[in-house]
């Protein structure tokens, strides 16, 4: 079946009206569920293959999350599907005003190769919650993983409701050119220009799950061994190749010695040695990414780690680090940490609000008055103070960037709402007809407009 045929026939089903009810949507969340556990050894098997991910950081990081998610949005759909009654201002007297979510119709889900799993099942849970068909375009790259989601969905979704997409960058140009009512893309900015183009052309709405480079702040007030452990914890899970890793320090110089101390430390504590040679520690996605991060890798600035090897690379940490360096120019998306310094903090708000804005920021202070001072200067899509990571953990918190780093947000009732347009509506009552608005507009009905406007 070609694109346009499968397309056809997912908007004719959608077209039926059969996926809006809330028996038919939580029917399909159970059954992904069910298929997530039963699939869950298979699913942890092929990241294995593609990142050499762990049982358990697998599980963790992929299989778990998007079982939470599932979790969550089963306890909270007939909430979210209710329609909501808003203010009617008094000039509309007599009226009723309401809210009525429904579902945008066919929609793309693009997803990334860095967590295969989660980043392809996650918003698709927002857009069968919301009443949507899905197309799931999902990464050449994590190969193995791609197929067990295919294979997975295949087995409880008809093609017409839900179909996963495999194959290359020709199939995603030929993916794109069609004309969908929705379209979620994550991956990387340059992608995520060409995806909005081609949107564009259909006006389609696009939510942009982007990057960047997320700054980690540390002040003279910080517990430098808590950092230190959660900063070690953010940055090297998954091998760095997470889109809201720490992707720099900046850290006082009051506290930087002790700093790097403390953080040598607990990479040796998590890794026991070598990191290259631990069955547990995730690879480098493939051999240009790989190459790409060696070529990062300024040997004169290496204060610890530096080693790599069949296409593992060990938590490497940088010192003397400038904007002029190439590994400050992008994105990391690997086991690479630099550092640089500052003594007042208003330097570091100076330099960040010459950047690009960053999908996360991480900040590490004891004091009230930096955490605000930093939290209201600086833009970016969302913050863990004092940890890493931590905020996207919560399905109360949307998620999402902010101009470089992407565009809307999901995530529990987030995703809900991305995939739902909110149809409003206005409720008009036959019995009072007040005829100020209606021709011929004479003086007194000038003097009544003003007494409502005033």
């Amino acid at each position: 079946m070609n694109l346009e045929t499968l397309i056809k026939d997912m908007r004719e089903y959608h077209r039926t009206d059969e996926t809006l009810s809330y028996a038919f949507r939580i029917e399909q969340l159970n059954q992904l569920k069910t298929a997530i556990i039963k699939y869950q050894n298979d699913i942890l098997d092929a990241l294995n293959k593609d990142l050499n991910k762990s049982q358990f950081e697998g599980f963790l990081t992929e299989v778990g999350v998007v079982l939470l998610e599932i979790k969550d949005t089963i306890k909270h759909l007939k909430k979210w599907m209710k329609v909501k009654r808003v203010k009617t201002p008094v000039t509309l007297f007599k009226a009723k005003s309401f809210l009525y979510p429904e579902p945008y119709g066919v929609v793309l889900i693009m997803s990334p190769w860095n967590y295969p799993f989660q980043l392809a099942i996650a918003p698709l849970i927002g857009a069968i919650a919301s009443g949507n068909v899905a197309v799931l375009k999902v990464s050449p790259d994590a190969v193995h993983t791609s197929l067990v989601t295919k294979k997975m969905i295949e087995s409880i979704f008809q093609p017409s409701y839900v179909t996963v997409l495999t194959g290359g960058l020709e199939e995603s140009q030929a993916i794109i050119k069609q004309r969908f009512d929705y379209i979620f893309f994550t991956g990387s900015t340059h992608v995520g220009r060409i995806v909005m183009e081609a949107a564009s052309k259909h006006l389609t709405p696009v939510t942009l799950e982007l990057g960047g480079k997320s700054p980690c702040i540390i002040d003279e007030t910080a517990d430098l061994d808590k950092a230190a452990k959660r900063i070690a914890f953010g940055k090297f899970i998954n091998a760095g190749q997470t889109c809201i890793a720490p992707d720099y320090i900046y850290v006082s110089n009051k506290v930087k010695d002790q700093f790097i101390v403390e953080m040598k430390k607990w990479i040796n504590e998590f890794f026991q040695g070598r990191a290259v040679d631990h069955d547990d520690y995730p690879k480098i996605i493939n051999l240009k990414h790989y190459q790409r991060l060696i070529s990062l890798m300024h040997k004169d600035k290496i204060i610890h780690g530096g080693l790599y090897n069949n296409q593992k690379i060990e938590p490497t940490l940088l010192d003397n680090v400038t904007r002029d360096d190439a590994i400050m120019k992008e994105e990391i998306f690997g086991p690479l940490l630099p550092i640089l310094s500052f003594d007042h903090l208003q330097e570091v708000i100076n330099d960040l609000k010459q950047q690009e804005k960053p999908l996360a920021l991480y900040m590490f202070s004891k004091s009230k008055e930096n955490q605000r001072k930093i939290i209201t200067s600086l833009s970016f899509g969302g913050a863990t103070i004092n940890d890493t990571l931590m905020h996207v953990a919560s399905g109360y918190l949307p998620f999402g960037g902010v101009g470089e780093s992407g565009m809307g947000s999901y995530h529990g009732k987030s995703s809900f709402d991305t995939f739902s347009h909110d149809k409003s509506i206005l409720f008009r009552s036959h019995l009072i007809d007040l005829d100020f608005r209606y021709h011929p507009y004479t003086k007194r009905k000038k003097k009544i407009v003003n007494l409502f406007i005033k």
